[in-house]
């Protein structure tokens, strides 16, 4: 019987750099190079040194910590005998795993760890144990920080959020030396790759003015109104925080309440619009509801001083007369997404406490009122962190969108900030096209004096869940007093505004609450079409106190949650009218949908 071989891995093919081609990379690297370097010392001399203030409180807290992890020498013995064990049995199964024996892994990957997708992360011995290596001293580090005593909650969260930190950069992924596919890039190209993605990483500098302003997709690839926000509509009145939108009616008859949306202010609207295949924009037209819209501007320094009275009258409050004016109706059903929803419940309760109803039921979207437990962004809400953010925010009148986008990026490092790196960087690739990271990248500013409320009265004191504590244009504002029926839809996996705290944010309203929970997170969740046919929800009549006992009872249904929302709102919403076409009301038409507020981007 003749011998089987194995059959041999071919070796990567090792390709000579192209002079010419090299050469007009390295000048473009030069170029770059000498224009960066020029604006960092001209913002160096204009700025000065350094504000070091907001990191000095997690420099403490790690000088703690060592500290702490240092005072039980026979506690952390054990925990480095247990570490060796683990490399031991990990040596022990590599040795058979070299001679070509099947090997179970000592150690894998969590589920929904996309780093590790590559074959060779596998099927090459070396790389597999440079991989579980990682994994298992990665999983060592954090149970020790986990299990040291004596902190506050809070600190503890903070030091595990950038235990995790620390963690993701370390990666073997994140270095050529360590990523099979990076260096058989490396091999195969002769080190274009490199060159490339030094090229990407000092375009990337120079577009962020002297910060790392990673690429997440082809920015040119799309145009507002052409290929992404193109439900057609009109502009039909603005003033100087908002322009409201106005959708063409895609159906002979609308019902007779107009559907108005608030975004939030913190990114522009059109998520829910990024293609006609799943626009909920789009979607709620074709349902027959007469949708109105308002599109936030992009605050520059001269906006400075506006508050959040600013973003309540001249927002909502504006669009409300804008709207019955246009169509005659005095009452409008509402939707808000994310703060979008922050807002409209504060909306209700001014127009409560006023006495003047004028949004008949209300629909929110993964949306917080109460801010006890606000997930990971709590480590960015310290008072040393803030008066940094508000020394920042003083000096140029704003807070610049890329720093709340880090902010969210670091939510989920290895997602949105390192696999961009190793494409960019590494691999030397330009980023894919796509839409939903075209949003992402598309940041907005906001007010000083604004956000600067927003953070202490919200995130920080957590105010807006005691009755009277924040007043809004010389009006204490209850939620008790929101008695308009309530739609509202959180997502399980929502690692900005976590499901549970949502839920304990609906027991603050005086009305009647309809509870959705959906699947994914706080994009995915909300934005999944019928026809996609994607994840599911829950459903629950009762609204108990506790979320988890509302979960454990709860009835799970497959599909998008959208056709449950226009049971619920279709019976709010009146009888059919004749649709409504942009421009015939009192108000006359001033530009096509998306409007030019929408426009307005920080970077190109």
């Amino acid at each position: 019987m003749a011998e089987q071989k194995t059959p041999e891995r071919s070796l990567p093919e090792i390709k000579m750099p192209d002079p010419a081609q090299m050469a007009q990379l390295f000048s473009h690297v030069a170029e770059k190079s000498q224009i960066i370097v020029k604006e960092f010392l001209n913002r160096q001399a204009s700025s000065g040194a350094f504000d070091l203030q907001d990191t000095s409180s997690l420099g403490k807290s790690f000088l703690e910590l060592t500290q702490k992890i240092m005072a039980d020498p026979a506690k952390l013995a054990q925990a480095q005998m247990g570490l060796w064990q683990n490399y031991f049995d990990l040596w022990q199964k590599t040795l058979p795993a070299m001679f070509g024996q099947p090997v179970e892994p000592v150690v894998r990957p969590e589920k929904g760890d996309k780093r590790f997708k590559h074959d060779d992360w596998q099927d090459n011995v070396l790389f597999s144990y440079i991989k579980q290596s990682y994994l298992m001293t990665a999983g060592w580090i954090q149970d020790m920080v986990a299990d040291v005593e004596g902190f506050d909650d809070k600190t503890k969260k903070k030091l595990m959020f950038y235990t995790r930190q620390f963690i993701d950069a370390l990666s073997p992924t994140n270095f050529v030396m360590t990523n099979p596919e990076a260096l058989r890039a490396t091999i195969e190209s002769g080190g274009e790759n490199l060159i490339n993605g030094l090229k990407n990483m000092l375009d990337d500098i120079e577009r962020g003015k002297g910060k790392l302003n990673i690429r997440m997709t082809d920015l040119n690839a799309f145009e507002l109104g052409k290929n992404v926000a193109t439900t057609p509509g009109k502009v039909i009145y603005q003033n100087e925080m908002m322009q409201l939108l106005q959708y063409d009616p895609t159906t002979p008859d609308v019902f007779k309440k107009p559907l108005l949306i608030f975004p939030p202010w913190i990114n522009k609207f059109y998520i829910m619009d990024l293609r006609p295949k799943n626009s909920l924009i789009k979607w709620a037209v074709d349902q027959g509801f007469t949708v109105f819209l308002m599109s936030w501007i992009n605050p520059d320094e001269k906006m400075a001083d506006k508050a959040f009275d600013d973003y309540l009258r001249d927002g909502p409050l504006a669009a409300l007369d804008a709207i019955e004016k246009a169509t005659g109706e005095h009452e409008v059903n509402a939707l808000g997404y994310c703060l979008g929803g922050t807002l409209l419940a504060i909306t209700n309760a001014y127009l409560g406490a006023k006495g003047t109803p004028r949004i008949s039921s209300g629909t929110h979207l993964t949306t917080m009122l109460d801010f006890t437990h606000p997930g990971e962004l709590e480590v960015f809400i310290e008072e040393e962190q803030i008066s940094s953010l508000e020394k920042r925010m003083e000096q140029q009148g704003y807070l610049d969108g890329s720093e709340m986008a880090t902010t969210f990026s670091m939510l989920r490092a290895n997602d949105l900030i390192w696999s961009f790196f190793i494409n960019n960087y590494l691999l030397g690739k330009d980023p894919f096209p796509f839409d939903l990271l075209y949003w992402n990248s598309d940041s907005t500013r906001m007010p000083a004096r604004m956000h600067s409320f927003y953070l202490r009265n919200f995130y920080q004191h957590n105010r807006l869940k005691n009755p009277g504590e924040i007043s809004l244009l010389g009006t204490p504002i209850d939620l008790s007093q929101v008695k308009v029926p309530t739609y509202f839809l959180s997502a399980i996996e929502d690692h900005i505004a976590p499901w549970k705290s949502n839920y304990a944010g609906t027991l603050l309203l005086g009305g009647q609450v309809k509870f959705v929970l959906s699947g994914s997170g706080h994009i995915a969740g909300p934005i999944n079409p019928p026809a996609a046919n994607k994840y599911f929800y829950w459903t629950n009549p009762k609204h108990p106190v506790d979320p988890d006992e509302w979960l454990k009872e709860a009835k799970q249904t497959e599909g998008s949650w959208w056709p449950d929302w226009y049971k619920w709102l279709s019976k709010n919403s009146g009888e059919k009218v004749p649709a409504r076409v942009p421009g015939t009301g009192q108000l006359p038409v001033i530009e096509d949908a998306p409007g030019s507020y929408v426009k307005m981007r920080l970077v190109k």
